[in-house]
């Protein structure tokens, strides 16, 4: 089997919409290292777009996975529950900020958190609206889509969406976007758009994702928390990509030492497993009614177990530190980088402990070209890359927490290599 092969059937069998970022398959990984069906090694920078913030397969929550299927593997938890559903729900409860009682749902991916994070609002509220930002990325279902605040390729040609969805600018200073202007643009919003008393609830990431890892500071979302309080709206905090010792802390909303009324959670959750959920204050996570919450596969038992084992790892492997730790050595290779006077091409580097991104600029504009080029050279040298942001010029690096330093610089030398040979390519 090759990945020549394999592509064709692909193109063959899956729809177009399902695009890859690469044209290699997978065969094995092991932590931060995967091989493909040619037998080819890479070092993995993407985790699996924040899957492995424990990396590929970690031991203890294979060994944890192992044992729950040898118990069983599924009973739909709205027919027969299970202990593992109750004992993570406890857990997270415990993690998330805050005094007030917490309680948790489970699902399955991260758009299904996000429904139902935006249902349970507007079945305490009353309120129908929800405000989100430009950049967001909370998934691609009809509702979320909408939340979502990119256009291509998430959005194009798959309208219209539901109505009383409102957008407002994400701070992004290097970008011309101040966190004033942000506020002053929400309160435009509720000037010109739409009256407050109709808002249910406002999300935002913490630092966002998809958007180009632009980090809302502790004073910005401070500030948002009051005027949530002041209008009576819910703030969903959405930590699907953030979550899990990303940056440092266990929830990104950790460093802004606010209390949201829900956060949404997944991806790095279960480890690789399919898992999602919403944590909330008790009294608004019991607005709807029984039977108004669930899914056949939500808080699937094999999902809770690897869960359960996240939450070990993170406190036994201090993950947490490991994170800040990552981003410090990370971080300090790229500024050297930047100032080397062949390559001023390296525009605003920022990260919150282990979730690091880059820009890439021609002179003052932002260069989505070389972005592109660069993943895919990356991945001819052997290192996983993804770009993002609404410009497409921001490249991400969220390689497991797990990795031996020694990984994270071979990585990082087959990065600088790559961008040396991508801008000798572009002369």
């Amino acid at each position: 089997m090759d990945n020549s092969s394999l592509s064709a059937r692909r193109d063959n069998a899956i729809p177009r919409g399902v695009a890859t970022a690469t044209n290699v398959f997978a065969d094995r990984a092991e932590n931060a290292e995967l091989w493909d069906v040619e037998g080819r090694r890479y070092i993995d920078f993407a985790g699996g777009i924040a899957v492995l913030n424990t990396g590929h397969r970690h031991p203890t929550v294979m060994a944890r996975v192992q044992e729950q299927m040898e118990r069983f593997t599924h009973t739909a938890y709205q027919v027969v529950p299970y202990e593992s559903y109750v004992e993570l729900a406890e857990r997270l409860n415990k993690i998330a900020p805050g005094p007030t009682p917490k309680k948790t749902l489970f699902l399955t991916t991260g758009a299904e958190a996000v429904e139902n994070a935006i249902k349970i609002a507007r079945a305490h509220t009353g309120r129908p609206g929800v405000i989100a930002f430009s950049g967001g990325f909370h998934g691609r279902t009809n509702l979320t889509m909408g939340l979502t605040g990119k256009v291509v390729p998430y959005k194009v040609g798959f309208g219209p969406f539901p109505a009383d969805i409102f957008h407002v600018p994400y701070p992004m200073a290097n970008h011309g976007i101040s966190e004033e202007d942000s506020l002053d643009a929400l309160n435009t919003v509720f000037k010109a758009d739409v009256d407050p008393n109709r808002i249910a609830a406002i999300i935002i990431e913490p630092v966002q994702g998809e958007g180009g890892f632009y980090i809302a500071s502790p004073a910005f979302m401070q500030k948002l928390r009051a005027i949530c309080d002041q209008h009576g709206i819910l703030l969903i905090a959405d930590e699907i990509q953030t979550g899990f010792a990303r940056t440092g802390r266990t929830l990104a909303i950790e460093h802004a030492g606010i209390e949201p009324d829900m956060i949404t959670v997944a991806k790095s959750l279960a480890g690789g497993f399919p898992l999602s959920g919403v944590i909330g204050k008790a009294d608004i996570m019991d607005a709807p009614a029984p039977g108004g919450l669930g899914g056949t596969y939500g808080g699937s038992p094999i999902g809770c177990a690897a869960a359960l084992a996240v939450l070990d790892v993170i406190e036994t492997e201090k993950l947490n530190e490991k994170a800040i730790a990552l981003g410090e050595r990370t971080v300090a290779r790229l500024s050297e980088l930047s100032q080397r006077a062949n390559e001023p091409v390296i525009g605003d580097i920022r990260n919150l402990g282990g979730m690091i991104a880059f820009e890439l600029m021609k002179g003052d504009a932002p260069d989505p070209v070389l972005a592109k080029a660069l993943c895919v050279k990356a991945m001819e040298n052997g290192l996983i890359l993804l770009s993002c942001g609404i410009y497409g010029n921001t490249i991400r690096i969220l390689v497991p927490l797990t990795a031996e330093n020694a990984l994270i610089d071979e990585g990082m030398d087959v990065l600088e290599a790559t961008l040396a040979q991508c801008l000798v390519d572009a002369q």
